[in-house]
């Protein structure tokens, strides 16, 4: 893979794993396709989910709200979620089989009590940077390759933000799995496609 390309390698952690508090449908089948890709990169950067306890993203913080309900907080909509990848608990850890040595980087995100953060380029409220897209500019990186968990949440934010930011942007179909609830799977790809991200498959990069 050319050296202007990096894997971005989205929230591959244990409660998104079978088991997990908020497990992605058949999310460890990621794993070993990621690991194979990750040889082909020379560069490799891993997002990590990282809450604070009674994070506003969590059910359990509004009484009378169950997760996958929809609240409206001051930034906008927003999906409560069991509570997950609390900070330094084993949840919250990348997954044990992940096998990337040579990762230059990792960006912890969601770790602002009160703003959740899906994306790894903006917090949630959509103006606060987390600093990968100067990162990923002063190291002259143009192409952003998108995996992990889960496609229709944190790997689509990721992808249109970084396809905003001026990067040619792809979603690794076959490294992703997706939550598709309420048929946010549909809608991330429709938006994806619209904004220009490019779709491909891990036998492909």
């Amino acid at each position: 893979m050319n050296s202007d390309a990096v894997l971005l390698v989205i929230d591959v952690q244990n409660d998104f794993l079978p088991g997990g508090a908020l497990a992605v449908p058949r999310g460890d089948e990621v794993v070993p396709v990621i690991n194979a890709l990750a040889s082909r990169f020379a560069n490799v950067i891993l997002t990590q989910d990282w809450h604070p306890p009674r994070h506003v993203s969590f059910a359990s913080s509004h009484p009378g709200r169950s997760p996958f309900e929809t609240v409206a907080l001051p930034y906008g909509p927003q999906v409560l979620w069991p509570d997950h990848c609390v900070q330094g608990s084993a949840g919250a850890a990348l997954a044990a089989a992940l096998e990337i040595r040579h990762a230059q980087a990792v960006i912890r995100k969601g770790y602002h009590a009160h703003t959740d953060s899906y994306s790894a380029f903006l917090e949630a409220d959509r103006v606060t940077p987390t600093g990968l897209a100067g990162l990923l500019r002063e190291r002259g990186l143009r192409r952003v390759f998108c995996c992990g968990l889960a496609t229709d949440f944190c790997v689509a934010w990721s992808a249109l933000d970084a396809q905003a930011a001026g990067f040619e942007t792809w979603v690794i179909e076959d490294a992703c799995r997706a939550i598709d609830t309420g048929g946010s799977l549909a809608a991330a790809r429709a938006q994806l496609a619209t904004a220009g991200v490019r779709m491909t498959t891990s036998d492909r990069c």
